[in-house]
């Protein structure tokens, strides 16, 4: 195992669970780990795995390198407001909550005395970190040092690859193809189960054929030297099924509508940005958006 690093988990839920599975053995030992929840069912699942836990905020967070903060978008405000006193110089702090800037954060962050809301990056993983197969996008305040970049890309690939985007207004992007991604993955193999139930085969039938085809062309594109649109074509003879399949697709604008799905998820995104800006003005209700 490499040199140990301390880590602080503020929020204790499903992506934070799924990040311990590969810091452990990894970069982390259990007792270099601290999980802040309210939830009592939440903090012993982490205490089975001998991870120290806590119900709230408390001094015992200054001696952590990285805070992960883990918790829903419209709970942040009063996490990071109950939890910034306890800030080092050298604190690195990473956000995995969707629609919440840079600008957000560190404001609420710098609402400690003295200010120390500068080393902070933001990022979108998605849900396959649950299996370590994830993929994270990653944007970083220009004040980050080098090597908090380097420790920020070590601990997110313990559930996967990680992307570095150069400007923030690229996590939109990143939110609507890989963030939201592997619910439209999940929607068309319900629709591949359906139609294969309509064709006369067995729930059971279908579905496997579904999740195997799925899976073995999302490997053989990742590792073939050919490009999606090679393979496609190497897949579809003139004339023949596959081609009949494909031009119903395009009567259907299959690609018009996957990009205009994708339009809309950033477009939320970035709204979602702009109305957490809003409410991270100077404190004037309890932090809900």
């Amino acid at each position: 195992m490499k040199n140990s690093l301390t880590i602080a988990f503020i929020g204790g839920g499903n992506m934070a669970g799924a990040m311990l599975g590969g810091l452990l053995g990894n970069l982390c030992r259990p007792q270099d780990i601290l999980v802040v929840d309210p939830s009592q069912a939440t903090r012993s699942a982490w205490e089975d795995k001998g991870v120290a836990t806590a119900a709230a905020a408390s001094e015992a967070l200054s001696q952590y390198k990285v805070w992960i903060y883990a918790v829903k978008p419209q709970v942040m405000q009063q996490a990071i407001d109950a939890s910034n006193r306890f800030l080092q110089d050298d604190t690195l702090v990473i956000s995995i909550a969707a629609g919440l800037t840079t600008a957000s954060l560190s404001g609420w962050l710098d609402q400690a005395e003295p200010a120390r809301g500068t080393r902070l990056i933001r990022c979108m993983p998605n849900t396959p970190a649950l299996i370590r197969q994830g993929i994270t996008g990653l944007y970083a305040l220009p004040a980050v040092p080098s090597s908090d970049r380097e420790l920020a890309q070590e601990v997110l690939s313990s559930v996967g690859q990680v992307v570095w985007v150069d400007n923030e207004a690229q996590l939109d992007a990143v939110t609507a193809l890989s963030g939201s991604g592997p619910a439209y993955v999940f929607l068309f193999i319900e629709a591949l189960i359906a139609g294969g139930i309509n064709l006369g085969l067995s729930q059971a039938q279908a579905q496997q054929l579904a999740l195997a085809t799925l899976k073995g062309a999302s490997l053989l594109a990742a590792d073939s030297e050919d490009s999606p649109a090679r393979l496609r074509e190497n897949v579809t003879s003139p004339g023949g099924t596959t081609a009949a399949a494909l031009n119903r697709f395009a009567q259907g604008d299959f690609a018009g509508l996957v990009q205009a799905a994708m339009q809309a998820a950033n477009d939320r995104a970035a709204q979602m940005a702009q109305e957490s800006a809003a409410a991270g003005q100077p404190p004037q209700d309890s932090g809900k958006k």
